[in-house]
């Protein structure tokens, strides 16, 4: 076997273990949510489901329609956490999207929308991060197992350093607090949790070349394990009270408040983008002819 490959090899078994204990350390150590008090059902007349006495919702899709929830409460920061099983089978041209979002037209949003595709290929996790109304930084990845067959933790950390996106404990993703270069950075409009089940067959797989094979419908994804350690805002205040802290002082306590990448996690987000990324608007030199925005620069 060459280098290469025992290479591989090894990162493929380290990262199976690291995801069976983060998923379990999750599990073990935290409390899950109740849907009927944590979220309300907004869309899809009667096909998003809570169940299981509050501890399982499932959202499901057919021709006539998609389905969708939300959070009762709004956050300025925190760690979000979702366990999602995806719509197994052939899913092409569904998406299944979780996302924290405000409102208005400059509103700020963390995505993970999940684009669906024929049987046995695979899903592409597309990541995206709009500030004061503007997105258009996507990046895209594959997924390192097969998100249909079991629950897996999706998760945002956000705080006023960094927004940080997890993959079963894995950070893929970290888009950094760069207003210091004229980057407006998401820290001042509250964000509820959404989610939502539907039809995008006209761009979500291949391009809308491949469309939604709709003798397969229902299609249905699953939710357990909610979980928000968060500032909840409420009445123009926030939970946790007028805490500060200052772009690039470096991690200043333990809690996710003030948390960044060490060496170790910025190893896993390289590790990511070398072997899972199929897309990042940081070098699609093409779409910005003018030049790169300026954050690729600092990330």
């Amino acid at each position: 076997m060459s280098s290469s490959l025992r290479s591989c090899s090894r990162w493929g078994l380290f990262t199976s273990l690291l995801a069976l204990l983060s998923a379990a350390s999750l599990m073990v150590g935290a409390h899950g949510g109740n849907f009927y008090q944590d979220f309300d059902i907004t869309w899809g007349d009667g096909r998003a489901k809570i169940l299981n006495d509050g501890q399982l919702l499932t959202l499901s899709l057919d021709k006539a329609s998609g389905s969708g929830f939300q959070s009762k409460n709004q956050y300025l920061f925190g760690k979000i956490d979702m366990q999602i099983k995806l719509v197994p089978g052939n899913s092409a041209g569904t998406v299944t999207a979780y996302y924290l979002s405000s409102q208005g037209p400059n509103h700020d949003e963390i995505d993970f929308e999940f684009l669906g595709n024929l049987s046995g290929d695979p899903y592409i996790l597309h990541t995206n991060v709009f500030t004061q109304g503007k997105g258009n930084r996507e990046q895209q990845f594959y997924l390192w197992f097969d998100p249909t067959k079991d629950f897996h933790t999706y998760s945002v950390l956000w705080n006023p350093l960094n927004v940080i996106i997890l993959v079963d404990g894995i950070p893929i993703r970290v888009f950094k607090n760069n207003e210091a270069i004229g980057v407006p950075f998401p820290e001042k409009q509250p964000m509820r949790l959404y989610s939502s089940l539907w039809d995008a067959e006209n761009w979500a797989t291949r391009g809308g070349l491949v469309k939604t094979d709709w003798s397969k419908a229902p299609f249905t994804a699953s939710f357990r394990n909610f979980q928000a350690n968060a500032c909840i805002w409420s009445s123009g205040k926030s939970s946790c009270g007028r805490r500060t802290t200052t772009a690039g002082s470096g991690s200043t306590g333990n809690g996710w408040f003030d948390q960044e990448l060490d060496a170790a996690s910025q190893k896993w987000v390289r590790w990511a983008r070398k072997n899972y990324m199929v897309y990042n608007y940081c070098t699609d030199v093409k779409r910005f002819p003018q030049g790169l925005p300026p954050e690729c620069l600092h990330s």
